[in-house]
């Protein structure tokens, strides 16, 4: 029974579980345990260098993981010591829009939950929908819209408890006052935006339309990842900090018609303020 009073099915659960704990078995072999987690979204790679200790896993070889597809996504699992703290990142991450299930996009979370992990960075490439916002910001995720058809606690019961989340404060308000802090101190950062994100299906761009109706619902940046993340860290008792990367201006703001490449480019060259930022906030935020 779960809070509701319901009984679900448990052989799909069972054997997800199964998975899960495979791939925590797994890797707590091959590289221990973590303090932190960071899942980089497309073109941000280069956030992973300089890890003392670095261990690089594909996830091929973790059993029981899904495989990134997506250009711009390594596919591989990085762990070591960066900035005083144990850490795992995750250079590529799986999306609704490649045919798995939250369930399966989400795994990894769970996994990184059974190696330690307490607090979870999430990054992302988004399209700017705040017209005050330009191509190169960095917006700090302060709430989001979910607009992608399905939730990663629906079905069998598994994992973090129950599947009633509280979202109310999904991206830790105390830990956001302390990054802007930082960022207003350190002005190689440059501005720090902070705003809300919305979540649609993809893998198509939105139509001009489609941003209006977004604008008008209070979004500031549109993606195709991290909030069904962030349900599960949630779920899972984690700290969460989300930030997006506004790689391109959105359909209806922008005057050119908007490309994978460009989000890649756009997103390598605001790199290295992005590692600075996250690099503050290893060393004197978490």
């Amino acid at each position: 029974m779960n809070d509701a009073g319901y009984q679900l099915p448990r052989k799909d659960g069972e054997d997800y579980d199964n998975r899960v704990d495979a791939a925590s078995a797994f890797l707590k072999d091959k590289i221990g345990s973590a303090e932190v987690g960071l899942i980089l979204g497309s073109g941000l790679g280069e956030i992973a260098g300089d890890m003392d200790g670095e261990k690089r896993i594909a996830y091929r070889d973790i059993p029981g993981f899904p495989r990134s597809t997506i250009p711009g996504h390594r596919g591989e699992l990085i762990a070591g010591e960066k900035c005083g703290k144990r850490t795992i990142i995750m250079s590529g991450r799986f999306h609704y829009y490649q045919g798995y299930s939250l369930r399966e996009t989400t795994l990894p979370v769970r996994v990184l939950r059974r190696l330690g992990v307490e607090s979870l960075i999430i990054t992302n490439s988004s399209g700017g929908i705040n017209e005050r916002f330009k191509n190169g910001d960095i917006m700090l995720i302060s709430d989001h819209i979910n607009l992608i058809p399905d939730n990663p606690l629906r079905g069998p019961v598994t994992g973090g408890g129950s599947p009633f989340v509280e979202l109310s404060d999904a991206y830790d308000g105390l830990l956001r006052d302390r990054i802007k802090r930082i960022a207003r101190e350190n002005p190689s950062i440059g501005e720090l935006r902070e705003g809300v994100y919305i979540a649609v299906p993809g893998p198509s761009y939105e139509t001009a339309a489609e941003i209006k109706f977004y604008r008008t619902a209070g979004a500031d940046a549109v993606g195709m990842s991290t909030v069904p993340e962030v349900i599960v860290a949630k779920q899972e008792g984690m700290h969460v900090i989300g930030i997006s990367a506004i790689s391109n201006l959105a359909t209806g703001i922008r005057k050119n018609d908007l490309t994978h490449d460009e989000v890649l480019k756009s997103t390598r060259a605001m790199s290295g303020r992005l590692i600075l930022l996250i690099e503050e906030i290893l060393g004197n935020v978490l």
